[in-house]
């Protein structure tokens, strides 16, 4: 390899799935797309009063980083007070079936976990 040659990105190299999965996990993320998902477009507070037990300052972290991978939009209308709410971007709507699966799963791992425990 010259100096002039880099080494590929662990981004380059990753598994495509692996890059998505990356995208969505990480604390309240997979919640939010579901909230918004079903209920959105919604604005910061009506969003934060739907997931108790979320901060606003990680929820501001959580809504930033989905913005910035293009799967929640947000919308900022210059009145007083300003209005800013957050939706699914297409790309965030293309997860509705994904998310789905995901909640019928985790229902039925539950259901199975709590069967074992009794």
């Amino acid at each position: 390899m010259t100096k002039k040659e880099s080494a590929p990105s662990a981004e380059h190299t990753a598994c495509p799935m692996d890059s998505l999965l990356k995208r969505l996990m990480g604390p309240w993320t997979t919640y939010i797309l579901w909230v918004l998902k079903n209920d959105g477009p919604l604005r910061f507070g009506e969003l934060k009063a739907r997931m108790p037990g979320i901060s606003s300052k990680v929820l501001t972290e959580r809504l930033r980083m989905l913005e910035g991978a293009n799967l929640v939009h947000r919308d900022y209308r210059p009145t007083i007070p300003p209005a800013v709410s957050y939706e699914l971007t297409p790309r965030g709507h293309e997860l509705k079936d994904v998310l789905q699966g995901l909640n019928a799963l985790a229902l039925r791992w539950h259901q199975e976990d709590l069967g074992e425990t009794v």
